[in-house]
């Protein structure tokens, strides 16, 4: 990061639809989401509210946070997400030159709540960091990036005290064993 300078984007919005997701020459999962938020319309002199406006955001995830949002994310679930903008050109069909802006996401939280009006609210997070754009994703220590491995677990000691055993809590967090990923 250069001296003085920041590009760092903050969204917390819906999906308009599903995740479209591709894969790389390299294998590498590519989603592209569409977010919309919304900010509430002016207020009129006589007291109503104008018609809200919309935003429409393009975001792309890279590796196992586009794997986790093609599995869990649908048209409509609310998403939260942290990345930089990125600016690429690119040619169209007929040769024509094209830019589009969008947020290359480096934190994706699960907020829940979808078209279904409910949901988990506290939310999953799923970050690291990226290397930009369609690099390799291998080198952070986020177990998420990995895939079909979970979070270190740490042994218990074999023998305590008897007064430290008294203190002990009878289960912890780790002893509950699913197939979620997060």
């Amino acid at each position: 990061m250069a001296k003085g300078t920041v590009n760092k984007v903050i969204i917390l919005g819906r999906l308009g639809q599903d995740p479209d997701v591709k894969a790389t020459a390299s294998g590498m999962q590519v989603a592209n989401l569409n977010v919309a938020t919304n900010e509430l319309g002016s207020k009129n002199p006589d007291g109503t509210r104008g018609p809200d406006q919309t935003e429409w955001h393009r975001c792309t995830l890279f590796g196992r946070q586009a794997e986790i949002a093609a599995q869990y994310l649908t048209k409509g679930s609310l998403v939260y997400l942290e990345g930089r903008l990125q600016t690429r050109k690119w040619q169209d069909q007929n040769g024509n030159d094209r830019w589009t802006t969008e947020i290359v996401c480096n934190e994706m939280q699960l907020m829940g709540g979808g078209n279904q009006g409910g949901g988990n609210q506290g939310g999953q997070s799923y970050g690291g960091s990226q290397g930009g754009g369609y690099g390799n994703q291998q080198g952070n220590n986020n177990p998420f990036n990995q895939p079909n491995q979970a979070p270190p677990r740490q042994q218990a000691p074999q023998q305590q005290a008897p007064q430290q055993q008294a203190a002990q809590p009878t289960s912890s967090f780790d002893d509950f064993d699913d197939d979620i990923p997060f």
